[in-house]
């Protein structure tokens, strides 16, 4: 197990509701880190302190805090109905009061933010891309709602990731996204949902890495860096 390099904050959204968020890094720019359906866990903390080594002061908020705090779930079978079940408790509109409460401690320091979310976060990313003002950049990642907000228009640059062999999201959907937003790059990999998650059996190490390097070249020319 790594080593932690970040620390846990507490914040308050916008209707007053309190929660934590990890948050790693001290550099001039900063990323809001959106997790899946298993909470801020020991992979999504390992995620936010890899960007924070990338150079970005990195921020992930705890998005199930609103059901009860510090739920962090594995990922069985059983672990994956229960994500989905909490995630049913949450509304995209509470998620995004606690994602802008994170991304306002760092546009607060006056430096560009970007969002990069995964599975769920992958979804609430394409969110923010269209209902977060001030936002540089999003990424999302196998988001599995992002088809059904296609109609939505990002307010700045977005990137998407999908497996060709995702069980939960078809091509249909993701060629829907293309033919709506024929701008944005929408990558595909030969690999299932969660292949960017080392913590996964679904993990493909190729597909991973291909992934991450488009999305560090996509942040690192919309931030300046």
């Amino acid at each position: 197990m790594e080593e932690s390099l970040g620390e846990t904050i507490s914040l308050a959204a916008s209707d007053r509701h309190s929660l934590t968020a990890y948050t790693a890094g001290d550099a001039p720019r900063g990323l809001v880190v959106l997790q899946e359906i298993f909470g801020v866990n020991e992979h999504i903390r390992s995620v936010v302190d890899r960007f924070a080594a990338q150079g970005f002061s990195t921020i992930a908020p705890a998005l199930f805090d609103r059901i009860e705090p510090g739920i962090e779930l594995g990922y069985e079978a059983a672990d994956v109905e229960r994500g989905r079940e909490f995630k049913g408790y949450v509304s995209t509109g509470d998620a995004l009061k606690d994602i802008t409460a994170s991304a306002d401690v760092l546009l607060d320091l006056e430096m560009p933010v970007a969002v990069i979310g995964y599975c769920w976060g992958g979804s609430l990313a394409w969110a923010c891309s269209s209902r977060m003002p001030g936002l540089t950049a999003a990424v999302g990642y196998y988001g599995g709602e992002i088809a059904k907000m296609k109609d939505e228009t990002p307010k700045c640059p977005v990137m998407l990731h999908f497996g060709e062999t995702d069980h939960a999201i078809p091509m249909t959907d993701v060629d829907a996204v293309k033919a709506a937003h024929p701008g944005i790059p929408v990558h595909t990999y030969p690999a299932g949902h969660g292949f960017s998650c080392d913590a996964r059996g679904s993990f493909d190490a190729e597909s991973h890495s291909k992934a991450l390097d488009r999305t560090l070249v996509f942040l690192n020319e919309l931030m300046s860096i």
